[in-house]
């Protein structure tokens, strides 16, 4: 009888997949018990010193989970053996934060030496990041293990590009295991950061469902040539508080670009940012719970990958 429940279980287990049975929200608590208040601790400091590193750290793990999981593989600088994921397109001149997670593995090596992964740390972080800035909760999912490898190609296709419409959006999500409520609700982490003229240029000159006076604002900022790496806020009302303002942005044609724009242009996601836009509260909770589905993205868990002792480098 027992082993018919041992093989139940594990069939089960097969069924769900094996990301929710081995991440657990407890998994540091007797290994390394001050690692999320030592993450906490530091990414507060961070976000303090300049608001947009909230930001800048959130989009780190979103960067990180889209490319082959959520393994830490973003932090990894270039080799001999492999082009890292830093230059590629969606990542070059525009992720940063990377210090910050070097000053907070230092400080968790110096605690517990090669317990905490990089991978992690990136979970916990972007977590704190959203509610430094005023953003919702949630538990995070721990026990993921960092790659021993990084790929430039696929971070070149996978991760979603600014010029995306709305079918594109939907299939690169789906093609992550998200949904598409989960991609509008995840798209909302545009309430805080900055873009680059060069991914809003092509909007604010070519596009007509555009705020008329928002175009012009913003137009004096990034010329139709030149000045690429000039930033705008992709929340234009209250850029460094986490809120529900990007979706009502949205509602009035102020989306920065034409990705943020398509959830709101006459397709099928108009209802949910309509809903997003009046109540804060159904947007927060949508954000959160779609946060650790994004989190639970192909980790490496039980003896694949590493812990690496330097987030930037294999062992």
């Amino acid at each position: 009888m027992a082993s018919f429940f041992f093989s139940f279980a594990l069939s089960l287990i097969l069924i769900l997949g094996v990301t929710s049975a081995q991440l657990s929200s407890t998994y540091y608590s007797s290994s390394c018990p001050k690692a999320l208040s030592t993450i906490e601790s530091a990414v507060t400091a961070a976000v303090a010193s300049e608001k947009r590193m909230g930001a800048s750290l959130l989009r780190l793990h979103f960067h990180d989970c889209f490319v082959n999981g959520c393994d830490g593989s973003i932090l990894l600088d270039d080799t001999s053996s492999f082009t890292g994921e830093k230059t590629a397109n969606p990542n070059a001149n525009s992720v940063r934060g990377f210090d910050v997670i070097d000053t907070i593995k230092s400080q968790l090596e110096s605690l517990c030496p090669q317990v905490v992964s990089c991978a992690d740390i990136l979970a916990v972080a972007a977590r704190d990041a959203v509610v430094a800035l005023g953003g919702p909760t949630w538990t995070v999912q721990l026990g993921r293990r960092d790659s021993t490898t990084a790929s430039l190609s696929d971070a070149n296709s996978d991760i979603p590009q600014p010029t995306f419409d709305l079918s594109a959006l939907i299939t690169a999500f789906t093609n992550k295991g998200l949904t598409t409520k989960e991609m509008v609700a995840l798209s909302g982490s545009h309430t805080i950061g900055q873009a680059r003229c060069t991914s809003f240029r092509a909007r604010i000159y070519n596009e007509t469902n555009i705020d008329s006076s928002l175009a012009t604002s913003l137009k004096s900022n990034c010329p139709s040539t030149g000045s690429d790496n000039n930033l705008s806020p992709l929340d234009t009302s209250t850029p460094t508080v986490f809120d529900d303002s990007y979706y009502k942005n949205l509602v009035n044609q102020k989306g920065l670009l034409h990705s943020d724009q398509q959830l709101y242009s006459g397709g099928s996601t108009d209802s949910q940012v309509t809903s997003y836009s009046t109540s804060s509260a159904t947007f927060f909770a949508d954000f959160a719970s779609a946060m650790v589905q994004m989190g639970n993205i192909s980790p490496l868990t039980g003896t694949s990958g590493e812990i690496r002792t330097n987030c930037r480098k294999v062992n």
